[in-house]
């Protein structure tokens, strides 16, 4: 049978377990209260100035300048028509040209010889 005193700590474990409880559904409460009250968040969202240029290697629209009109059931078809990128022959025989010029050679210590043991 338990004794007075292991009653009581019983006791007292339960009390604080159920304080714990009641203070975790008090911090939801107040946290769903707040996100009920605030304004919801709006996204930003890129915006494209009228007069920029296009970016360099892509061919400037043909036309009037309008997309073409979307027709239900359909892939949506694009002015104008995409094309693989395709470098001009110049461009294909030089190559990449790196972006840096190369490293200098590095400065060579003579090598690390260790002491001959004595004996």
């Amino acid at each position: 049978m338990p004794t007075d005193e292991e009653k009581r700590g019983i006791g007292r474990d339960m009390v604080l377990a159920a304080a714990l409880i009641a203070a975790g559904a008090v911090m939801a409460g107040v946290s769903l209260a707040t996100l009920i009250a605030r304004p919801p968040q709006q996204t930003a969202e890129a915006q494209v100035t009228p007069g920029t240029p296009p970016l360099q290697g892509t061919p400037a629209p043909q036309g009037t300048g309008r997309p073409a009109e979307s027709k239900p059931g359909g892939t949506r078809p694009t002015t104008p028509a995409p094309e693989p990128a395709r470098p001009d022959p110049q461009a294909q025989n030089e190559g990449a040209k790196p972006a840096l010029p190369p490293a200098p050679a590095e400065k060579m210590a003579p090598p690390i010889n260790p002491p001959a043991k004595e004996k």
